[in-house]
């Protein structure tokens, strides 16, 4: 029987936790698939191998595991993959396929660009841009970061989109924020390429909070999971999966 794993991040930020089980029961709702559960990388229970049993209990014999991550780093990369390798051991007789991240997507620039455009505040005349990432000592991620801010600039006719990381990857957002309030432009527009709040944006909110300088407006659009599109792009990737059968195979 056919399941379906979402592993999302984690978080100690309660309301965080609530935001990912949120938008994981919307894309629930999408998915034509009986059994299907949640487990969580860090912070959180279940855990990986916990999430796994919950579906072996309900009858899995193919658990297709999609991480709900934004960009491919050390979780994709390593962690997951190493988690349904022991998975494997422990279940021989269950088939496991592995999805990806959602990673450099079109309809998720998109969605970035309306969380700009929804902020109530007037846009100056070209008003500069700063989008945030998580941050990963894999250079893929800065790579793929610089990407959408690429196509950003191209989709949208913006001049240079900046980017920056809250750990593991420089600019750090402090260093870039400050260099920004240094330039000439007097309004700054924080996207954060997050999918839930949680500690790292109530971090990105304090910075901002005693770096306000009243000379410039600094404006914090919202995470991308916010936005109504967002689970209809993962839905739409999970059913590939599952129709398709385009999959790695994890052995």
């Amino acid at each position: 029987m056919q399941a379906v794993l979402y592993i999302s991040h984690g978080s100690r930020s309660k309301d965080g936790v609530q935001e990912a089980l949120n938008f994981i029961d919307q894309c629930q709702r999408k998915i034509n698939v009986k059994i299907q559960e949640i487990c969580f990388l860090e912070l959180v229970k279940p855990n990986i191998s916990e999430g796994i049993a919950n579906c072996i209990k309900r009858g899995a014999t193919h658990i297709t595991v999609v991480p709900v991550l934004l960009l491919t780093a050390v979780h994709a990369k390593r962690d997951i993959p190493c988690a349904l390798a022991k998975a494997k051991e422990l279940y021989p007789q269950t088939e496991f396929t592995y999805g990806s991240p959602l990673g450099v997507h079109p309809k998720l620039i998109e969605c970035l660009y309306d969380q700009l455009t929804e902020q109530k505040s007037e846009a100056h005349r070209n008003p500069t841009i700063l989008i945030v990432g998580r941050g990963s000592s894999d250079p893929e991620v800065k790579s793929d970061l610089s990407e959408i801010a690429r196509q950003f600039e191209q989709m949208h006719d913006v001049p240079k989109v900046h980017t920056c990381f809250l750990y593991g990857a420089s600019p750090k957002f402090d260093e870039a924020l400050i260099s920004l309030l240094k330039g000439e432009r007097k309004q700054i527009f924080i996207l954060p390429y997050l999918l839930f709040s949680g500690l790292l944006m109530n971090g990105i909110q304090q910075k901002i909070e005693k770096m306000q300088d009243e000379s410039k407006q600094i404006i914090l659009c919202e995470t991308l999971g916010h936005h109504p599109a967002v689970p209809d792009i993962l839905s739409e990737r999970i059913n590939e999966l599952l129709h398709y059968k385009e999959k790695r195979w994890v052995i």
